[in-house]
């Protein structure tokens, strides 16, 4: 099942996506919901964020390349995380499909996108195995993890870098029933592939993740984890377009804007 958030009037709504027909639920996909008779054209409604998270987590560092790509220009060997360490993004920085990211007039030229699945989760989970872990995900969207990389170098907590409004693009919609390992991510920088990767070859899986997470916190119906990316990502300047597409998800596009 395909899963949007639309603005519907003055209210954002909830709605399923059947071919080019999105239909308005009442409810949440996280609690109890229901069909209404109101069904809208996709290309006519306005996509939003497809859900806003209790809470943000990223997983940051989990694909070889990228690793040892950032270190190489940083002269030092690579060293890879031995555990599923997940970290935390913020709710103001995300932007849906179409908006605008913004580069501040303040910031470098190192502003750089980062193609990423999502994961949704769908139920309370708490002390879960990996065996059951992906029994809580409710569906997978896409994300791009913008990051000002002399800000994340300087900043001790990553405030700027990783959080600046619109640095967190996400979306278009939230698609269940997948498996993480058959998705493909593919980024584009105006229409030039620059980057593919296979999201199996993470460090450490969805389920890995989820489960040690688990162990210490609370996980609800909402919350969001961005699996990280691979490669060597390159900077993005006002005037271009980053898509980030995943296969059986969607694109996710942007045009890059830099404040004069």
């Amino acid at each position: 099942m395909k899963w949007c958030r639309f603005q519907d009037g003055d209210t954002a709504t909830y709605g399923i996506i059947e071919g080019d027909t999105v239909i308005a639920v009442n409810g949440s996909p996280f609690d109890v919901w229901t069909r209404t008779p109101k069904t809208y054209t996709l290309a006519a409604v306005k996509l939003l964020v497809p859900v806003i998270p209790p809470t943000f987590y990223a997983a940051g560092i989990n694909f070889r390349e990228h690793v040892t790509a950032a270190a190489k220009k940083r002269g030092e060997e690579p060293k890879f995380p031995p555990y599923a360490d997940v970290g935390y993004r913020a709710n103001n920085a995300l932007i849906a499909n179409d908006e605008a990211i913004v580069i501040p007039k303040d910031a470098s030229e190192l502003v750089q996108y980062e193609g990423e699945l999502v994961a949704v989760i769908g139920k309370k989970c708490r002390r879960v195995s990996e065996a059951e872990a992906l029994d809580y995900v409710f569906g997978y969207t896409i994300g791009n993890d913008v990051s000002e990389r002399v800000w994340q170098r300087n900043d001790r907590t990553l405030w700027r870098g990783k959080n600046t409004d619109t640095f967190k693009p996400m979306g278009p919609w939230i698609v269940t029933d997948l498996d993480p390992d058959a998705l493909h991510v593919t980024v584009r920088l105006n229409n030039r592939v620059v980057a593919q990767y296979d999201v199996k070859g993470a460090i450490f899986s969805v389920s890995q993740f989820i489960s040690r997470m688990s162990q210490y916190l609370t996980l609800y119906p909402g919350d969001v984890l961005w699996m990280g990316t691979d490669g060597d990502p390159e900077n993005m300047k006002d005037g271009d377009v980053v898509e980030v597409e995943i296969n059986d998800i969607g694109v996710l596009r942007n045009p890059v804007v830099r404040e004069r």
